[in-house]
């Protein structure tokens, strides 16, 4: 029976024909079927068990590249069911909210579309969610610029663009957790490292936001009945800046983020009952594990608001464990590397390193659409190649993020670009030429990978 079994080496060809599958399965149960990529990934990983099966690999190793693949999302694992806790947590206590309606203030008619692009920066950060940041104020920003006559696709490059930077750069966002597990780098000093490309990326975008916007006069109603409904419901302080002030703090005392998160669920915990003596433990326990209800009188504001807990979570868990449990196979069993042995050999200077990261990240999320995927195999791909020339695992961490989770709201058939086009009725076709951080970030990573600067490079071993 074992003789049926043939275990031998995977080939070029074999290995290039398996990931062509693999994309194209989940390429078409994603993009055409519209599936929950959770699902379709799993079917990916059985057919692959069964497959090294087949070629000899017996059970017990099978399984062990799938427990590799998930062991390094453990952290990560654990800091998302923190952070669901957290953000239900933050809307209770107002610190949202205040965000929010300080956000708002910031808007101006004489310049709308930078003010999209901030505001957008600012909920998403404070959020973590580019989807709910465009679903939710994007929806409503775009309404005002729509009773402006600006350009409706200027309109909503500002609103992706600004949603994509609060995504990349909080500390909330799964994309940005999931870069910075996948390369095995800590998660603020990621998030501090992005900004050699996040910066220069945010700044010209302002600026050519600036530059194309439309000045005029607006009618403010909008913005100040969910400023008025915010600060009916919530109490709205200058207190609420605590949290993220602490937040801040510990990222520059470089404190990890599990010791971060738990502080500052212990500080907004405190503010709560500050804020009502006679908070209830059970309706906290509640909280902490469903999420925060808003029931206000405005929809909109209830869609935005209604949302964080642990169970909140559990769905980007499950889809982290699958895609792991796919790529800590693919890699065990030497498939991707095989497929990218001939490229990666080659690849000796940085430059050329940073440059096919990032265009893998690109033709991932072509293929499949999807952005998990796109930062999860060029990262379990080239992350030896890395280690090899002595860059530190921040530098892989950053051109994951530049190359993989913002370019998928420029891809037509992408789960963010096709959400961004249906919610806001603008097609990705139209807007591409203005989401201009989603453009530049993986311009600018580039960039400091040809010259080096800003570039980590690992710490020179004392003999």
């Amino acid at each position: 029976m074992e003789d049926f079994f043939m275990k031998k080496k995977v080939s070029f060809s074999e290995a290039i024909i398996i990931l062509l599958l693999l994309l194209i399965i989940l390429g078409i149960s994603v993009i055409k079927f519209g599936l929950m990529p959770e699902v379709p990934v799993l079917f990916t990983v059985c057919l692959l068990v069964f497959w090294l099966r087949l070629r000899g690999n017996d059970w017990t190793s099978i399984q062990d590249g799938i427990k590799e693949g998930i062991g390094v999302a453990i952290i990560p694992i654990f800091i998302f069911i923190l952070i669901g806790a957290l953000i239900g947590l933050w809307i209770k206590g107002s610190i949202i909210p205040s965000i929010m309606v300080l956000g708002f203030h910031l808007i101006s008619g004489q310049f709308f579309v930078p003010s999209v692009f901030i505001v957008c920066s600012i909920v998403g950060l404070a959020i973590g969610s580019g989807f709910t940041t465009i679903s939710t104020v994007g929806i409503a920003l775009f309404g005002i610029g729509a009773s402006m006559n600006a350009n409706p696709a200027l309109v909503v490059g500002a609103i992706i663009s600004g949603a994509v930077f609060g995504d990349k750069m909080s500390p909330l966002s799964d994309s940005t957790n999931l870069s910075s597990a996948v390369a095995e780098s800590e998660l603020f000093a990621h998030i501090k490292n992005m900004m050699w490309s996040t910066i220069p990326a945010f700044v010209v975008s302002l600026i050519l936001f600036w530059i194309l916007g439309n000045s005029g006069s607006i009618d403010a109603s909008k913005i100040n009945h969910t400023a008025s409904v915010l600060q009916h419901n919530f109490i709205i302080t200058w207190w609420a800046i605590v949290p993220i002030i602490l937040m801040l703090i510990c990222a520059w005392r470089k404190i990890p983020a599990i010791p971060t998160l738990f502080l500052n669920i212990a500080v907004t915990i405190i503010m709560i009952f500050i804020q009502n003596p006679h908070q209830s433990l059970t309706d906290l326990t509640n909280l902490i594990m469903k999420g925060f209800v808003a029931k206000t009188s405005d929809p909109s504001v209830n869609v935005l608001l209604t949302r964080g807990g642990i169970s909140s979570m559990m769905d980007t868990v499950g889809l982290i464990i699958a895609t792991l449990s796919l790529g800590g196979l693919l890699m065990k069993f030497n498939i991707v590397q095989t497929a990218m042995e001939p490229l990666v050999e080659h690849l000796k200077k940085p430059g050329r390193l940073v440059i096919t990261t990032i265009l893998s990240g690109i033709c991932i999320n072509l293929f499949v659409g999807e952005q998990y995927l796109s930062v999860i195999l060029p990262g379990r791909a080239f992350k030896q190649a890395y280690d090899r020339i002595g860059l530190a695992p921040l530098a892989l961490s950053r051109v994951l993020e530049d190359g993989g989770s913002v370019i998928n709201y420029l891809i037509p058939w992408g789960v963010a670009g096709s959400f961004a086009a249906s919610t806001l009725g603008v097609p990705v076709l139209a807007f591409i030429p203005f989401t201009f951080f989603s453009l530049l970030s993986p311009v600018f990573s580039i960039l400091s990978g040809v010259t080096g600067i800003g570039l980590k490079w690992q710490p020179k071993s004392k003999k």
